[in-house]
């Protein structure tokens, strides 16, 4: 029954805001504005679902400058968990079967989010070359999720380089965001306890070069995947009380 009532819950969310969201969006189209605005709509979702969210970031999430945002990505639960960590000024990077979703889809690109061809390696390499571009001819930061996938309760994925390149080619700091595990968290169950969001500090890319990718992204790797196992500690602590 709490399944059932969850569902139309956000289906009728789902549908107020396609409808008022793409007409919102039709007045200022593709503006990175959005992202923000329906990120956090998203994130206030949580609590329908029995998730209490924990958000960590710097005093300065607000006045930074121009970053690549990297995070882990994990199931459909990232729209209503991690999106709250989206800040002003930022889009993301997604594949380009997401613009065929329904409601979603048509609200994503409109938002003024980056879809890449993953299919397509010359594609792909335009679009990072887009990133690049984005980011210097405006004041954009990009958000990416460099393991390329969901990983579904499988841990943190390898990462792909393409966060990593776009980030040395622009010039900009990569500010990495691991979300707490959510492989657990059931559609059935009332209370479904916390899930812990940090905002890592910026990790540097001056004087790095290509030869410097793959470093980039091991250390970054290894950087989220330490903190996701003190998060979910935190996180089954947090539960137990």
């Amino acid at each position: 029954m709490i399944a059932l009532i969850r569902v139309i819950v956000v289906a009728l969310f789902a549908i107020v805001m396609f409808i008022f969201g793409c007409a919102y969006c039709l007045l200022s189209p593709r503006n990175p504005k959005h992202v923000f605005t329906f990120g956090r709509l998203f994130s206030a979702m949580a609590p329908v679902f029995g998730i209490k969210i924990i958000f960590r970031a710097p005093d300065d999430i607000y006045q930074r400058g121009q970053h690549i945002y990297i995070a882990n990505h994990q199931s459909n639960w990232d729209m209503f968990t991690v999106s709250r960590a989206v800040t002003p000024n930022v889009v993301t990077v997604g594949k380009k079967s997401l613009a065929y979703l329904p409601l979603f889809g048509q609200l994503y690109w409109l938002s003024g989010n980056i879809l890449i061809d993953r299919a397509n390696k010359a594609k792909a390499k335009g679009t990072i070359d887009q990133v690049v571009k984005s980011i210097k001819n405006s004041k954009v930061s990009v958000w990416m999720f460099p393991e390329g996938t969901r990983s579904r309760g499988r841990g943190l994925l390898p990462f792909k380089t393409g966060a990593f390149h776009a980030a040395i080619g622009a010039g900009v700091p990569i500010a990495p965001i691991v979300c707490s595990s959510t492989n657990k968290l059931k559609l059935n169950r009332w209370n479904n306890g916390h899930v812990i969001i940090e905002m890592l500090p910026p990790i540097s890319t001056e004087n790095c070069g290509k030869e410097d990718v793959r470093k980039l992204a091991n250390q970054c790797h290894d950087l989220m995947k330490q903190k996701l196992a003190e998060l979910d500690a935190e996180v089954e602590e947090l539960n137990r009380k």
